[in-house]
């Protein structure tokens, strides 16, 4: 048992080099990307397409926090859009059609996501299902088929000023979301960095079996990582509303491939126990800056979305690369 609790440390501090060292590779990424696109358009370095560019970005960065949990921990979670569009049509439900506190509405548009999220930790723990992949796409259209029937597929609008003050207000030239997302992400950091928790959920994408002969409880870490991504998705969902001020039952289709994309990019491994919460928003910008600079420069929405793929698969096969350099190390 000791000799397996050793070799599990060993092995998440190798890969937390490999992580430091990925660290630099994509902020130079961006920076060069930032370059190419502030040559090719002379718009993009304006202060308004700048704070367009941080709007955009926060949403796919409040779903990016859960789903860097999931990939953590060697899962996936591919129903965080779904999770968010019927949140927000709940919340739409008792904010708008029951006249609930626009507060409490909120809240129980949380506790929505939450409970969704704790579902997928429990189907995973509790029926044994065989992977997240399975469970999380279950979930998907499960909430996504909720989302359409609530309202008959009618989306929900009328929002009152405390619902739309983190989508669409600004402190100076700083979105409100954009704060949000900066508090968010310190406070993700602390959770894994100075709680056991947190020392948890690396422990069990490093080794899950390690992990139970440590003493780790698994299951409840993993419910703990699937809640965390169900409420992050709640949370995207009530900035994307104040922003538009309307809740549709299609909101966030897709956004779980954002999501993944920006964590892979950021350098967390689909083999667990590799990544840092600060590298997941420089992947996040990645993505944001991509779709901002397609967008400046007239690219037909059919080819961003080829682009989009194209990243993700370097990003992956970056993955594979850094895990067979490791192996070979070994």
């Amino acid at each position: 048992m000791n000799l397996s609790v050793m070799n599990l440390k060993k092995k998440l501090r190798e890969r937390a080099t490999h992580t430091k060292h990925h660290s630099y590779g994509i902020i130079l990424s961006l920076v060069v990307l930032c370059i190419i696109i502030a040559i090719l358009s002379p718009r993009f370095l304006t202060v308004d397409n700048l704070k367009n560019v941080a709007a955009q970005a926060t949403v796919t960065a409040i779903i990016s926090v859960g789903g860097f949990l999931a990939i953590l921990t060697a899962g996936i979670d591919l129903s965080v859009g779904s999770i968010l569009a019927l949140s927000i049509m709940m919340m739409g439900i008792f904010a708008v059609n029951l006249g609930i506190d626009p507060y409490i509405s909120m809240f129980l548009c949380l506790v929505v996501g939450s409970l969704i999220g704790l579902f997928n930790g429990l189907l995973l723990t509790k029926l044994k299902l065989p992977h997240p992949f399975i469970s999380t796409m279950g979930t998907k259209y499960i909430a996504r088929g909720f989302a359409l029937a609530v309202t008959a597929a009618a989306p929900i609008s009328g929002f009152a000023a405390p619902v739309q003050f983190l989508g669409s207000r600004s402190v100076g030239p700083i979105p409100v979301s954009a704060l949000l997302v900066a508090v968010l992400y310190f406070c993700m950091y602390m959770f894994l960095t100075r709680t056991a928790m947190g020392r948890h959920i690396y422990a069990v994408g490093g080794n899950v079996e390690a992990s139970r002969l440590s003493g780790i409880n698994v299951d409840k870490v993993l419910c703990v990582v699937y809640t965390i991504s169900g409420f992050t998705a709640a949370l995207a969902g009530i900035v994307l509303v104040g922003r538009v001020n309307a809740a549709y039952p299609l909101a966030g289709l897709d956004y779980e491939t954002d999501a993944i994309a920006a964590v892979i990019i950021g350098g967390a491994s689909f083999s667990g126990g590799v990544g840092k919460i600060g590298n997941t928003i420089i992947g996040v910008l990645v993505i944001a800056v991509l779709r901002n600079g397609l967008n400046l420069l007239n690219v037909d929405s059919a080819y961003q979305t080829v682009a989009i793929g194209v990243v993700i698969i370097l990003a992956v096969y970056l993955d594979v690369l850094r895990q067979r350099k490791s192996k070979v190390s070994h």
